[in-house]
C-alpha cells in the first residue's frame, strides 16, 4: 500500500507541475483580448488544463500524500512530513481560488464576448495575476518535491 501511495503521490505532482508549466507558458503567450478570437481560444485551452489536469492531478497528490501520511507511522513524527502537509492544503485552497476559478471565469467570460454577451474591453485583467499565482504555486510544489526526497529533520516541541 505505501508504494502504491508513493506511486500515486508521484505521478499526481507530475502531472500538477507540468500544467502550472503548461498553463505559465500558455499566459504568456496568449494573444491580446483585442485579438478576440485567438484569446478566447487560449482561454478556452486554459480552462480545459486546469479543469482536466490541474485539479485532478492536485487531488491525487494531496489525498495520496494524506494516506501516506496515515499509513506511515514513521511519517506521524517527522516535521517535513508536517510541512508538506500544510503546503499541500495551501496549494489546494489557492489551486482553486488564484487557478481554477479566474482560468474558468475567463473562459466563459471570453465565449460570453464572442457571442457579443460580454464587453471585451472587460477582458484579459486576470491574466497576469492568474501567472502569478501560478509561479508561486510551482515554488511552493518544488519546495514539497525537495522535502520529499531530502527529507531535513524538523522537530519542534519535546524532544
Amino acid at each position: 500500500m505505501r508504494r502504491l501511495m508513493k506511486f500515486l503521490h508521484t505521478m499526481g505532482s507530475i502531472g500538477l507541475m507540468g500544467a502550472m508549466a503548461s498553463l505559465v507558458v500558455m499566459a504568456s503567450v496568449a494573444p491580446p483580448s483585442s485579438a478576440l478570437a485567438g484569446y478566447a481560444l487560449m482561454r478556452e485551452a486554459m480552462a480545459a488544463v486546469a479543469t482536466w489536469i490541474f485539479l485532478p492531478s492536485l487531488a491525487v497528490t494531496l489525498v495520496a500524500g494524506l494516506l501516506a501520511i496515515a499509513l506511515n507511522r514513521a511519517f506521524h513524527s517527522a516535521g517535513w512530513a508536517w510541512v508538506k502537509l500544510a503546503t499541500g492544503i495551501l496549494l489546494f485552497e489557492y489551486g482553486f481560488v488564484g487557478v481554477q476559478g479566474p482560468m474558468q471565469r475567463e473562459a466563459e467570460r471570453s465565449a460570453g464576448a464572442l457571442a457579443g454577451q460580454v464587453d471585451p474591453a472587460t477582458l484579459a485583467g486576470s491574466l497576469r495575476a492568474e501567472q502569478g499565482t501560478l509561479w508561486v504555486l510551482l515554488a511552493v510544489a518544488t519546495a514539497n518535491v525537495a522535502l520529499g526526497i531530502w527529507r531535513p529533520r524538523l522537530s519542534w516541541g519535546r524532544r
